[in-house]
């Protein structure tokens, strides 16, 4: 089933959306939130089956067109936020691109932070930023959304408690990460709020595509018009989710609505293109000695997309514009 929050209130109003995103109807009188839902997923899951169904079949008496412009993120604040960076190809070539080698451990043992959740925003919300100097960044990643995980869990005992899947862009901010991780503490100002594609879905929406731990899609990233990457997200994902979750999980509890990231997706060799401009700059800076291709500016425009087999959309899209932030006076 496909899961998406109208914009009301902080929490938003939980819809149903058909498999072909055309149609929807409101769930609030099954659960009010997706956050509702998820905290007794066993019981209103197969409600909100049933509706679906009804939906897809063209049946459902409180049908309605899908307006993604009334979208907020599916869950638009999440008790937890924690993005991983699975693609360690990604990371191995950014310290190439500056001169500095990987350590062994990376391949070993995830790169997780946890991120700001008090707020997500819309897949067609524009990005916020008071500065073009900040380095403004895209990252296209696959997200997966948890019920209640106890700590100690397995990977193998992970996989079952990943309810919903669906994309982000995890927005960065270059040009403020060097003095954040210098101080050995982690991200917090460099990474202002991430965007959600229009719906979650549940996992049998995948099909093949999905084998319990990796989603073999291509993630296409369209700037400005232009297809700069489409990477498989399937492919050299180092770390899968059942083991990012376990690795979140290794010492306290994941509450339900627990949203795990991969990181920006990256293929080997970046064949199929890049989900993000740094990773363009990374090759640049192998290639020539320095990059060429300059971050993001006010009037920029984002599209994260992935399609299945038949070349539908299966989350929608997110489609943001940058724009400049000015900062209240208040």
């Amino acid at each position: 089933m496909k899961l998406a929050s109208y914009k009301s209130g902080r929490d938003g109003r939980l819809m149903i959306v058909a498999k072909d995103l055309k149609t929807c109807c409101d769930a609030t009188g099954i659960a009010p939130t997706l956050q509702a839902a998820l905290d007794d997923w066993k019981n209103i899951a197969p409600s909100l089956e049933e509706q679906y169904q009804l939906l897809c079949e063209g049946s459902h008496s409180d049908a309605a067109p899908f307006d993604t412009s009334q979208c907020a993120a599916p869950l638009p604040r999440s008790y937890h936020w924690a993005d991983g960076s699975a693609y360690v190809t990604h990371v191995e070539l950014v310290r190439k691109a500056r001169g500095a080698e990987l350590p062994a451990s990376f391949w070993e043992d995830p790169l997780v932070y946890m991120g700001a959740s008090d707020a997500f925003i819309g897949p067609e919300d524009p990005v916020e930023v008071e500065s073009e100097e900040w380095g403004i960044d895209f990252e296209a990643e696959v997200v997966v959304v948890t019920d209640d995980v106890p700590a100690g869990v397995t990977p193998a005992q992970a996989a079952g408690h990943i309810k919903l899947l669906g994309l982000v862009n995890d927005v960065s901010l270059r040009n403020l990460i060097p003095a954040e991780l210098a101080k050995q503490f982690g991200f917090y100002q460099s990474k202002p709020w991430t965007a959600f594609t229009p719906v979650l879905v549940t996992p049998d929406e995948l099909g093949d595509a999905w084998d319990g731990a990796r989603l073999h899609l291509p993630l296409r990233t369209t700037y400005n018009g232009d297809l700069v990457g489409a990477p498989n997200a399937g492919q050299d994902m180092t770390f899968d989710f059942p083991t990012l979750i376990a690795h979140c999980a290794k010492s306290r509890s994941l509450m339900s609505g627990a949203v795990i990231g991969s990181g920006t997706v990256s293929n080997v060799g970046s064949k199929d293109g890049s989900c993000c401009l740094a990773e363009i700059r990374c090759l640049e800076t192998i290639k020539d000695g320095k990059p060429s291709t300059p971050f993001m500016s006010f009037g920029d425009r984002i599209r994260i997309e992935m399609l299945d087999a038949q070349d539908s959309s299966i989350f929608g899209a997110i489609d943001q514009i940058i724009v400049r932030y000015e900062p209240s006076a208040v």
